[in-house]
């Protein structure tokens, strides 16, 4: 396609998208490309009102009386079923609350112990770190377990599942690369071996539809504040199939799992259902700026965004390969849409350097040690128009050397 053909071809998929309304609903910069909406999502214009209620009405008038009458206790409920809609879970099957990392560590331990006498977790050696690192946390707790590791003590995570499995650990989405794992059909590997399966929806929340209840999935976590629009640091997610929670206990008992929290008994007696897997006191400014950012997805069609997804990366793929192929860049995401999420990774030598030029010119992705370029497509505000006008940019980046300026290749804390 020429480039007169590419803009008249984005241009008319713009004006037909079904998703177009929602970007007037974000708070987006005019002289910005976001392209980063899988790291950290842009805020709904609605949230600051949110805000500005729940820390002014609710905290500065009602105090301490808005735990009840605000509804601030039973938040991490609400929120999880509403986001239970979104990974296909049925009611009571999903709570709001803390962090991935220790959501992580909780279905974790209690897989451990649904499966007692097996002694392994299976996981990819190229998981988010975050998931290993809490791995190695639950089985220093437990005298015999191991880790085992795709690529590391096998080359496919199949090999590794048999009935010394307690519980297999995946990323519905390679936070890296963007490979989309085949959830039915882990799950049931996982299953045939009389293992549990817990999976990390990070990357795939509100990119794409889940059916977690459909493929018979036992646990699942995953976080607020990428596609889902939830804020830096917003609350963290649990799913425990409901045949599971009976029988499932997690290790962090504090307070607010507890059947009676303001019995303020000495000996802890676990809530009974998806409640027993809070830990302490829930952030309640950070759940209302969630609760503000899920009403957006009530009005979305799943099936809609995943089409677009796959449109907006192949768009940009294309682009990329044919005007800048030339200037050594890799891609390292699947190519084929089908086994991809909603981000496309290009590798480079000099990866870092490249993305700082892009983003002092308003295209803003992220980098991924060692040598990646990561760009997420977020098709609730992302436009056909502003993949065309990243790749503008990234064309003569590459082109013009820009990146070679030696501010591009000072390490900032955050990449």
């Amino acid at each position: 396609m020429t480039d007169e053909a590419d803009r008249a071809s984005v241009d008319a998929m713009d004006e037909t998208d079904p998703l177009r309304p929602f970007r007037a609903r974000f708070e987006l910069p005019e002289d910005v490309i976001y392209l980063d909406g899988n790291s950290l999502g842009p805020a709904a214009h609605f949230v600051f009102h949110e805000l500005e209620k729940a820390a002014r009405e609710e905290w500065g008038n009602g105090l301490i009386r808005s735990w009840n009458s605000a509804g601030w206790f039973d938040l991490p409920m609400t929120l999880g079923d509403r986001i239970g809609r979104l990974i296909g879970a049925a009611p009571g099957q999903t709570v709001v609350c803390d962090t991935t990392s220790i959501n992580i560590y909780k279905a974790l331990h209690a897989a451990m112990g649904l499966r007692p006498g097996r002694t392994a977790i299976v996981a990819e050696g190229g998981s988010f770190p975050t998931d290993l690192y809490m791995a190695e946390g639950v089985i220093s707790t437990i005298p015999g377990a191991r880790l085992l590791l795709e690529s590391v003590d096998a080359a496919r995570i199949e090999e590794l599942i048999d009935d010394q499995v307690a519980v297999v650990l995946l990323n519905h989405v390679n936070y890296k690369s963007g490979e989309l794992r085949d959830m039915a059909a882990l799950t049931r590997k996982a299953h045939d071996a009389g293992a549990l399966i817990v999976w990390d929806l990070c990357h795939s929340a509100g990119a794409l539809p889940v059916d977690l209840d459909g493929a018979n999935v036992d646990f699942a976590v995953g976080c607020t504040y990428k596609y889902l629009n939830g804020g830096p640091g917003a609350p963290a997610f649990i799913y425990v199939a409901e045949r599971l929670q009976a029988d499932a206990s997690q290790p962090l008992s504090g307070w607010w799992g507890h059947a009676r929290p303001f019995a303020f008994e000495t000996r802890y007696d676990p809530e009974q259902g998806i409640r027993k897997f809070q830990c302490g006191t829930q952030p309640i400014l950070s759940l209302r700026a969630l609760k503000s950012a899920l009403e957006i997805w009530d009005e979305v069609d799943m099936d809609a965004v995943r089409e677009k997804s796959i449109a907006l990366t192949d768009l940009f793929i294309r682009l990329v390969e044919t005007r800048c192929g030339s200037f050594g860049l890799t891609l390292e995401s699947p190519r084929d849409a089908s086994r991809r999420g909603s981000q496309i990774s290009f590798a480079h030598d000099r990866a870092y350097e490249i993305m700082q030029a892009l983003i002092s010119r308003g295209v803003i992705g992220d980098f991924r040690a060692p040598a990646t370029m990561r760009f997420g497509f977020t098709p609730l505000y992302l436009r056909y128009r502003d993949v065309l006008q990243a790749v503008d940019v990234l064309e003569d980046v590459l082109r013009t050397e820009a990146w070679k300026d030696e501010r591009f290749s000072v390490k900032a804390a955050v990449t």
